[in-house]
């Protein structure tokens, strides 16, 4: 008794490190920061964050924090912290989906909500988190009192009355007053910022020069939303069409929303979005006053293709359903050694199907822009959820500008962010309509991890990058993924600056920014982490079985008037018994309605022309579609599981490596610039673009000769995430999960295992 008496004294004492001078109590202190405007609402001393089921070994102890912007857990040994505004226990409180209270001792559950009552004293608490982590706190040493009014802070705190209670509202006002002083001559612009926000004319204009749209023109009828309120106030039109006919036009349309441009292709052909027109009379007349203004605007003036995804996808509850599933069966599910039928498990949540028929879809599209030479209609009812998958992943595929970094965030902003997708309502801030809640950006960057899987040289960003990214729709301090439209966007921001008095004519982005500033989250160093080594540049050649192939590909129009969905891949080629059919029956592909193909079909022999020849990794990408080509994403969905972690091995083993080489690369090309040779007359090489001297890359560097030794990188394949911390199953090491994880294409039986070594 006394021992315990003495250790809750020091471990009080531990828990004041403010009031301590000693070189530990600094330590702690060092991991007890705060943003700016973020305040605690409840504490909870001697909580006991569980690591391990079996065992109690390996679990942390110390404070449970809740602010009014994270829960933060305080353990008595130092963390990293190597996020900028999140440790490495902390989460924020728009991550939380669930806040689940247990009494043991009792055997009583209660999932908490906003202004609810607990009648009993929690022994633990159980966090489900949007980003697949499941974390649990004990307290057994805890007052019962203290226990139960942080769970109520936290419960409370992450149920928000209004988009304004956010705590990224009281952070960016105090952020922009704080570094006023930094600004030049009392102005301030974009603060470096490349991704174009597309909130401004000139950043379309930029868009239709670069795509050589040049029977399109910027039209400003929507300044200041008075024509629709979830379209941007700049749009793109045909030039044939007058705005007093746009005006007209746009009372037929769902929320009055006319045709939105998004892409131009090389040849002429245009990729448009649409949504339903609301009345039935005017379907053909509304029809084809748009598409002969988009006719026209074609060189050789191709009839348009019109397709509605409304009846060819999955709609967004059954893509929540899919993802509840999946997440049930990778994060949640306890997996028992002699389960075999994980994959299809894996298979039956529909999830990976979803992603495949969302890039088959799109590579349909693919074919009728850049094989048929046809401009394509995006069809939905409102035009805000699955056009913005299918409109990016197009442009995915045909523009190689959307594979770089800058590119890519350019995309998301136009397609999703200006576009009107509903963030707010999908992402389900505030947590008041779960009915409307569905992961389609999730889905969108799935499917693009899917092509990065397949064409890894092709993009200049990595899948820490995109994994980082869907992180960030959970951290409420940036606009990007806060709103449900443009005017939604401006008006609460509006009313912020005068709120926190910000002078008028301030361009939101420098009070407000997007997500694009990574800086604000990451390190120089952290961000070089998004910097894919194998990315091949614009005009690389391509080298296969030792000869140097050309990328220049035989031009040929596919002409057809067959409008069925995009076959899979079959030997190499696409074979017709994969059709989708209609939404809600996407696995039923009607094999027994089609004879077999005797001639083969314009769609069948583009493809079989595409994959005949080097995958041009600056060109037209297509992925491969049969189901063994679409890979469940193992960073995103397995990163918190400790017992998925690979030591030493995973991607990140080969990212290492190659981040290594290119460094090296890159340190033998600065030495070539600084030789000038023997002759007085020689010129040194150009300097590269890149980052400023002394800043590489690579997060991992090469070393020198003349560097002293420096100890070995232990990896893991969740790197850069820690699963530490997050609850834990029991132990998966020598089962079927193991050798998936492993990177084994074939599913094995436990016999097998048991006489093989992992």
């Amino acid at each position: 008794a006394n021992t315990h008496h003495v250790t809750r004294q020091l471990f009080q004492l531990f828990m004041k490190p403010i009031h301590i001078s000693s070189w530990f109590s600094a330590r702690v202190y060092f991991s007890i920061c705060f943003s700016p405007g973020e305040i605690v609402v409840n504490e909870v001393n001697f909580v006991k964050k569980c690591i391990s089921t079996e065992n109690s070994q390996d679990d942390l102890w110390g404070k449970l924090i809740c602010t009014n912007f994270k829960v933060s857990f305080i353990p008595q040994d130092k963390t990293q912290l190597s996020h900028l505004l999140l440790g490495e226990h902390d989460i924020p409180l728009t991550c939380l989906e669930q806040v689940l209270t247990v009494n043991d001792t009792k055997g009583k559950k209660k999932v908490l909500g906003s202004n609810q009552k607990l009648k009993f004293n929690p022994t633990e608490l159980l966090l489900y988190c949007k980003d697949l982590r499941v974390i649990r706190f004990c307290f057994v040493e805890a007052g019962p009192e203290s226990a139960k009014k942080v769970c109520l802070a936290i419960a409370h705190y992450s149920h928000p009355a209004d988009l304004q209670l956010l705590f990224g509202f009281e952070y960016q006002g105090r952020r922009y007053h704080e570094s006023k002083g930094e600004q030049v001559n009392g102005s301030t612009t974009r603060g470096g910022l490349h991704t174009p926000l597309f909130d401004r004319p000139s950043d379309w204009d930029r868009e239709i020069k670069r795509t050589g749209a040049s029977e399109w023109r910027v039209c400003s009828i929507n300044e200041n939303y008075v024509i629709s309120p979830s379209l941007p106030e700049y749009i793109v039109v045909p030039v044939s069409l007058a705005d007093q006919d746009l005006k007209q036009y746009s009372a037929f349309f769902t929320d009055n929303r006319i045709p939105l441009w998004c892409w131009n292709h090389p040849n002429g052909s245009a990729l448009v979005r649409m949504a339903s027109i609301t009345d039935p009379l005017q379907q053909r007349k509304m029809d084809g006053r748009i598409f002969t203004g988009i006719k026209k605007s074609h060189p050789q003036q191709s009839e348009v293709f019109q397709i509605d995804l409304d009846k060819c996808l999955p709609n967004i509850q059954e893509i929540q359903s899919a993802f509840v599933k999946i997440r049930q069966i990778c994060v949640l599910d306890p997996f028992e050694e002699s389960e075999e039928r994980w994959l299809s498990t894996i298979e039956n949540s529909r999830w990976l199907e979803y992603v495949r028929a969302f890039l088959r879809n799109s590579a349909e599209i693919v074919f009728h822009m850049d094989g048929r030479n046809v401009s394509v209609v995006l069809q939905e009812e409102e035009d805000r959820d699955l056009s913005c998958v299918v409109s990016s992943l197009v442009q995915l595929m045909l523009d190689p500008h959307y594979r770089s970094l800058i590119g890519f965030q350019s995309l998301v902003q136009k397609e999703w962010v200006m576009a009107g997708h509903r963030f707010l309502d999908r992402c389900n801030h505030l947590k008041k309509n779960d009915n409307k809640e569905s992961p389609l950006f999730m889905l969108f960057l799935d499917c693009v991890w899917q092509m990065m899987n397949q064409y890894p040289a092709a993009f200049e960003f990595t899948e820490t990058y995109l994994t980082v990214l869907s992180d960030s729709m959970w951290i409420p301090l940036f606009s990007t993924f806060l709103f449900s439209s443009p005017k939604q966007r401006t008006q609460y921001l509006t009313d912020f600056a005068k709120s926190k008095a910000i002078p008028q004519g301030e361009d939101q982005s420098v009070y407000f920014p997007p997500v694009w500033e990574w800086s604000q989250q990451f390190s120089h160093k952290d961000q070089t982490l998004f910097n894919n080594p194998m990315y091949v540049g614009k005009g690389a050649a391509c080298v296969q079985n030792g000869e140097v192939k050309s990328f220049t590909r035989t031009k040929k129009t596919y002409s057809s008037n067959a409008r069925g969905a995009l076959p899979s891949v079959r030997n190499g080629l696409k074979g017709i018994e994969d059709t989708l059919t209609r939404r809600g029956s996407i696995m039923s592909e009607l094999r027994s309605e089609f004879s077999p193909v005797k001639e083969e079909s314009p769609t069948e022999r583009y493809l079989r022309d595409w994959f005949s020849q080097p995958a041009d990794q600056q060109g037209v990408l297509i992925p491969l579609l049969l189901p063994s080509h679409v890979a469940l994403w193992k960073l995103f969905f397995l990163r918190w599981v400790p017992e998925a972690c690979i030591s030493k091995g995973g991607s990140i083993t080969s990212y290492h490596k190659l981040s290594q080489l290119v460094d090296e690369i890159e340190f033998l090309k600065s030495q070539l610039r600084q030789y000038t040779g023997p002759s007085p007359g020689s010129t040194p090489l150009p300097s590269p673009r890149g980052p400023p001297s002394g800043q590489g890359r690579m997060y991992f560097k090469a070393s020198s000769p003349d560097d002293p030794p420096t100890p070995p990188d232990f990896l893991t394949s969740s790197f850069p995430f820690t699963p530490v911390g997050n609850l834990c199953r029991r132990s998966v090491y020598g089962t079927p999960i193991s050798k998936f994880l492993n990177g084994a294409r074939i599913w094995l039986s436990t016999e097998t295992l048991a006489n093989d070594t992992i």
